[in-house]
């Protein structure tokens, strides 16, 4: 196992209360696999890669857990120090907007070649070869002339190729991405999942892909976890799940998805109410509310994640009144 988490839970404090960001998450991630963690703004997906990272502000911020494993290591009590030298070497991440992700003030070149020489690869004077080649992996033309440039310089689509290759320098063992075509135009968004796919297969790096947009997942991922309200609703297989989702929300977000194949009526059924607020959850399972399969239990209990039986292995859902793989 690359990286197991369990039972995470993250708090915000703010002058309105303690936001619930993130209620108990755990998942597994294999070497070489695929992940995505799907679900809508606010669930919780971007504050769990960070919390496992470490890249949450310590005021303010409670971040806890039974583990946060990386092959074996505990990254709950690592030191600043071994954070710094995991970050970028074994784990690398591509933030959602590369443009404020970018130091504004700096070359790509120099925040490429820092990148490569701060984790002892080579010398900084020797790195300039290496970030031209890297430059050139994700698809930059003139790559001597793009270390030259600023941040502002190059486009949105550019700007996301170098911070794939700022993640991929070190050939790191898991890459998070988090939102990594977000704002890029349809084109430009198929060439940047085309080059993640293709450069963390020739390294065998193992891939988390935060996202909102199912149809990525579907065709990037292995498995996928669904999150609500910072808890995972259901997990499995990516075809398990979308041929068979066992939550309602998960049905809901499928749903929600225009299908061009006729094989769901044109119109789109979109998942009444709101998410819950998260500065005051009230018990129970919290999509209950928005929730026709709800029964009374769901508004005293929270389920918590049960292997669903007729389905694939490891796929799982919290859910007290769960979808037969018929009404799927």
């Amino acid at each position: 196992m690359l990286l197991s988490v369990r039972d995470l839970a993250v708090r915000f404090r703010t002058e309105d209360g303690i936001v619930h960001a993130v209620n108990g998450v755990s998942f597994d991630v294999e070497r070489g696999e695929t992940v995505g963690i799907v679900g809508e703004s606010g669930c919780g997906k971007s504050a769990t890669s960070l919390a496992i990272l470490r890249l949450l502000p310590q005021t303010g911020v409670e971040v806890s857990a039974d583990r946060i494993d990386l092959e074996g290591r505990d990254l709950l009590t690592a030191t600043k120090g071994e954070m710094r030298a995991l970050r970028g070497r074994d784990v690398a991440m591509v933030f959602q907007d590369p443009m404020t992700s970018l130091n504004p003030v700096l070359t790509i070149g120099r925040q490429l070649r820092e990148t490569i020489a701060a984790h002892g690869a080579a010398a900084y004077g020797d790195t300039r070869a290496t970030a031209i080649e890297l430059l050139q992996r994700v698809g930059i033309p003139e790559p001597e002339t793009a270390l030259r440039r600023y941040p502002h310089q190059l486009s949105g689509g550019m700007r996301q190729r170098v911070m794939i290759a700022m993640a991929l320098a070190l050939k790191p063992k898991l890459l998070i991405a988090d939102e990594p075509t977000t704002a890029l135009d349809v084109t430009i968004q198929a060439q940047v999942l085309d080059l993640i796919r293709r450069l963390t297969r020739e390294s065998n790096t193992a891939v988390v892909l935060i996202t909102h947009d199912l149809g990525l997942v579907a065709s990037m991922a292995r498995r996928v976890i669904v999150m609500y309200a910072g808890m995972v609703a259901e997990t499995g297989a990516t075809e398990d799940l979308f041929d068979k989702p066992a939550h309602p929300y998960t049905l809901g977000l499928l749903n929600s998805l225009p299908r061009l194949d006729g094989s769901r009526e044109a119109e789109l059924v979109p998942i009444e109410g709101s998410p819950p607020d998260q500065l005051a959850l009230a018990p129970g399972c919290p999509f209950a509310p928005r929730c026709a399969r709800r029964i009374e239990r769901c508004l005293r209990e929270t389920p918590g994640l049960t292997q669903v039986e007729g389905r694939g292995l490891g796929h799982a859902v919290a859910c007290f009144n769960p979808l037969a793989a018929g009404l799927a």
